[in-house]
């Protein structure tokens, strides 16, 4: 059979078709070829290099920095545009007190009273060594002391203030004690016992003047806000 077998030969392949096999096995192999070079890689080389690390990146470089920045940068001017209303208002307060003392002092004082509404309000000068609205005049140096505390309460209130309201309020205040402790210093009889000066009389009241109204202004509008649970930071509270 052996021998039958090579003396009959392997039957002649044309040409045209062994050209086929070729170029079927040279297809098979690219295709593997691309399968084993390309596929894995491509898909773990994107995902290496583009799905994690894009990702990642974005959330570490953009996500938490923009978010976080962003709170921080709006933040801070927030808070510096409230204390400068605080400031405003009390530089505003303390300049037309203090204005308006000198103005009595040198035009009114020792003079008879100016009726502005009949006998129902008028100008009289009058140095006052009490509290407001002229109680308290055995403790002058108490409430100067006060005084001074109320000033550096608020100067400390103001790194957390972020309420405009407040703001407004805190200014008044600051600016009315300004301007009858400017009188509690540099006022006669001397230091920290000086009499402040109070001209506006109004009928069956007391006399005070524009420091003295800053002050109530300012009390009046933290206890409606106080009312409305609005604290000093900008939040609201309900009880």
């Amino acid at each position: 059979m052996a021998e039958a077998e090579r003396i009959i030969g392997t039957p002649d392949i044309p040409d045209a078709d062994r050209d086929e096999q070729d170029r079927d096995g040279q297809r098979r192999a690219g295709t593997e070829g691309t399968a084993a070079d390309t596929g894995r890689p491509g898909t773990e080389g994107t995902a290496a290099d583009t799905g994690r690390p894009g990702t990642e990146g974005t959330a570490a470089d953009t996500g938490r920095p923009g978010t976080d920045g962003a709170a921080a940068d709006t933040g801070r001017p927030r808070g510096k545009r409230r204390i400068a209303v605080l400031f405003a208002v009390a530089a505003f307060a303390y300049a037309l007190d203090l204005i308006s003392k000198m103005i009595v002092v040198a035009k009114l004082e020792h003079h008879e009273p100016i009726e502005i509404v009949g006998d129902w309000l008028r100008f009289e000068a009058i140095r006052n060594a009490g509290a407001a609205f002229g109680f308290g005049e055995a403790f002058t140096v108490i409430f100067t002391v006060i005084a001074a505390a109320v000033i550096v309460v608020i100067i400390r209130l103001a790194r957390k203030l972020y309420s405009l309201p407040w703001a407004i309020a805190l200014g008044l205040l600051l600016g009315g004690a300004l301007g009858n402790l400017t009188d509690r210093i540099f006022r006669s009889p001397g230091v920290f016992e000086g009499a402040v000066v109070d001209f506006i009389a109004p009928k069956h009241f007391a006399v005070f003047n524009l420091a003295d109204s800053a002050i109530v202004c300012g009390g009046i509008l933290i206890v409606l806000l106080s009312f409305r649970g609005l604290d000093p930071d900008g939040t609201v509270h309900k009880d």
